[in-house]
């Protein structure tokens, strides 16, 4: 029966999910049990395509990211794919709507990222759009269960939201981001002029986008509002952190929440949330 192999897919989503970030892992557990799979499955797969171009050194990226891309394409239109992750994403991107325009903008971000480059404005916005902000696109669209008026009212919260968790993670990832993949995200940037004032200016673009995210997820259906509210509270605790150390330290090494720390705000943010007082 198809359906095994259906339920294995989702599985290994989910052990994919848990074993690469324990602060989506907490989040999606948050969410209403009847969309988990689907997060599961979004976050499987941009996973596995930010593997192909972040770690598998040795190998070559592009013809494995060019084997994605029409693995991807023939996953879409049979609705099948021998492979466990692409599976569950075919099925979560027919069962929600999935806008195929999506998949494709990330997959384009991810191409980005096979060459070495220095980003002007121009280029920073677009990957941060198909890095980011479309993976928390096709993340509403599950939310929403197909209410397309929901969904067109809370897109530029769900964009803002990831932006800001991009911008946090290019922050975080700074030292092994230029020194291992020779990369720089933030535009216009050389790494021997990034001191603590240019932190501060990307500082507060992040600040800008938390201040309108927010807004958004007080609005997300109530199967979602606590799971997106947690993870919102993981990156603020992470932000903070990042906040409170020097441009040379954030060089020097990587910025971590510890398990234990992400429990004691899973707690405060539940009581904050049944208070309603987010």
């Amino acid at each position: 029966m198809k359906k095994i192999f259906d339920d294995l897919s989702s599985q290994v989503s989910k052990i994919t999910t848990e074993r690469y970030s324990t602060s989506f892992s907490l989040g999606i557990l948050a969410l209403d049990a009847s969309i988990r799979p689907a997060i599961y499955a979004i976050y499987g797969y941009v996973r596995l395509a930010d593997e192909i171009v972040d770690s598998f050194h040795g190998y070559d990226k592009k013809q494995l990211l060019q084997r994605l891309i029409k693995d991807t394409d023939y996953a879409l239109k049979e609705k099948i794919s021998l492979n466990p992750i692409l599976n569950a994403f075919q099925a979560s991107v027919h069962s929600y709507s999935i806008d195929r325009a999506l998949v494709d903008r990330f997959l384009a971000s991810m191409a980005m990222d096979l060459e070495p480059m220095s980003y002007n404005d121009q280029r920073y916005k677009d990957y941060i759009v198909g890095s980011a902000e479309v993976v928390g696109l096709m993340c509403l669209q599950v939310f929403v269960k197909g209410n397309q008026q929901h969904y067109e009212e809370l897109m530029p919260y769900a964009m803002r939201l990831g932006a800001a968790f991009q911008k946090i993670n290019f922050l975080r990832d700074m030292r092994e981001d230029y020194f291992t993949l020779g990369r720089i995200y933030f535009p216009n940037l050389e790494m021997e002029k990034f001191d603590d004032r240019v932190k501060a200016s990307i500082e507060s673009d992040i600040k800008n986008d938390f201040t309108a995210a927010l807004v958004g997820i007080k609005k997300l259906p109530s199967c979602a509002r606590f799971g997106v509210y947690l993870a919102y509270r993981y990156y603020c605790s992470l932000f903070n952190k990042i906040h409170k150390m020097s441009a040379s330290d954030i060089m020097s090494k990587r910025v971590r929440i510890p398990n234990g720390y992400k429990l004691s705000i899973m707690m405060e943010s539940y009581f904050k949330y049944k208070a309603a007082v987010l």
